[in-house]
């Protein structure tokens, strides 16, 4: 009871911070508009560097939380980000200028590196051999994050603007009360770490990491690159639908619902069924060739059904991330699992940062007049080729872990 409570807790921690982020998509550009006093294109040059700016502190702060929870535990550090982040959406709930504003998404990036201490709590309370799979349920409230917020984001602003910043607020401060009485610890006091300043960047948590197995730079360069081609969906899926098939606002809304149903129905409830069947190896190869397959039917389609069949395969890329993560995972020790997942988001953010830039210039290169080519999908094709190099860089970590297990089986 007490373990379903804390992963209960760890789910929630994750989803409500999707949800956050969901919930305020539809109200963002006309805050941003109100507090900075723009038009609607400047606005969304304003909100791409929000996102930059986002991306950016995760990729200071992951390290430092994923360390943290090494020294102190996983419960302070994630308590402690909650609590942050539900005084954040308050902070931009009352913005009364756009700096405000500029601050409250510096910050919820802040907090959002408390994933690292999050997925450490998995590998904490789960066997190793189990972990891909409740990772892939943390991919499940991605998944519903993904659906649920922006809908109830464009619900709750239509009555008020700012109210989805209050109850995405009250979401969090909720969890951290949930969480202040019923989560106990994952890491006994007995496998804590000291905390070094000098490792707590995502280099040098490599470079030590590394030391314990070669194949944690393998599946860390694997994960990075995937996020990459993953990136494209909330990049510019959208553009390319209404440049490809002439989708309109609505269709676009449903079918992004559709990816998030069908990725989170794959990473929720498939990856434990197909996980024991393939083992993660072949489980990471059905995931990239349901992306390869997908781009051909997106490049293909001529009806909105072929549309949604591609979206359905497409959803087998849920396999992916949590299998690598799983394996990744099984590449250290147990008082390093903060440190290695901090190090992964750090470096994982690096996709926010120059996907979404990349995608769309992409876009804009191959659609429309002057364009190169007439290929307005040209970005979901890039998407499957690096995806294939994270496949590569995949197969090579995997070689790498199979070959030191056997290694340490024969040895004792």
């Amino acid at each position: 009871m007490q373990q379903r409570a804390s992963f209960g807790f760890v789910f929630v921690v994750v989803l409500i911070d999707m949800l956050g982020f969901g919930l305020v998509i539809p109200v963002m550009p006309g805050l941003i508009m109100q507090l900075a006093h723009v038009t609607i294109s400047v606005a969304a040059a304003y909100a791409g560097w929000l996102s930059a700016g986002y991306a950016l502190m995760q990729f200071v702060f992951a390290p430092i939380f994923g360390n943290l929870s090494d020294r102190f535990g996983r419960r302070p550090v994630m308590l402690v980000a909650v609590l942050a982040l539900g005084l954040d959406y308050l902070l931009q709930w009352g913005a009364p200028v756009f700096a405000w504003l500029v601050v409250g998404r510096l910050l919820a990036g802040v907090t959002g590196a408390s994933y690292s201490a999050a997925y450490a709590y998995i590998a904490d309370i789960t066997p190793p051999e189990k972990r891909a799979a409740t990772f892939g349920l943390v991919g499940l409230a991605f998944g519903v994050g993904f659906v649920v917020g922006p809908a109830l984001g464009g619900l709750l602003g239509t009555i008020e603007p700012r109210l989805p910043f209050l109850a995405a607020a009250l979401l969090a401060l909720g969890n951290f009360g949930f969480g202040l009485v019923f989560v106990r610890e994952s890491l006994a006091p007995e496998l804590r770490r000291p905390f070094d300043w000098r490792q707590a960047n995502a280099f040098s948590s490599l470079r030590a990491l590394s030391g314990q197995s070669a194949t944690v730079l393998w599946f860390v360069a694997a994960l990075t690159v995937w996020n990459l081609s993953h990136i494209v969906y909330p990049a510019v899926w959208s553009y390319m639908a209404i440049a490809a098939y002439g989708f309109t606002a609505r269709q676009v809304g449903l079918a992004l619902a559709v990816v998030g149903l069908s990725s989170a129905m794959v990473q929720g409830l498939g990856l434990r069924r197909v996980l024991p069947i393939l083992g993660e190896r072949r489980a990471v190869m059905l995931g990239v060739a349901g992306l390869a397959a997908a781009t051909v039917l997106y490049m293909t389609a001529t009806t909105t059904v072929m549309v949604y069949v591609a979206i359905v395969v497409g959803s087998l890329e849920g396999f992916v991330q949590a299998s690598i993560s799983g394996l990744n995972s099984q590449a250290v020790d147990a008082r390093s699992q903060g440190e290695l997942q901090g190090a992964v988001q750090s470096v994982g953010s690096i996709a926010q940062i120059i996907g979404p830039p990349l995608y769309a210039q992409t876009l804009a290169h191959c659609s429309g007049p002057g364009a190169w080519i007439n290929l307005p999908m040209m970005p979901m094709v890039l998407a499957t080729l690096f995806g294939l190099i994270a496949l590569a860089l995949f197969l090579k970590g995997a070689a790498l872990l199979e070959t030191r297990q056997l290694s340490s089986s024969t040895s004792q």
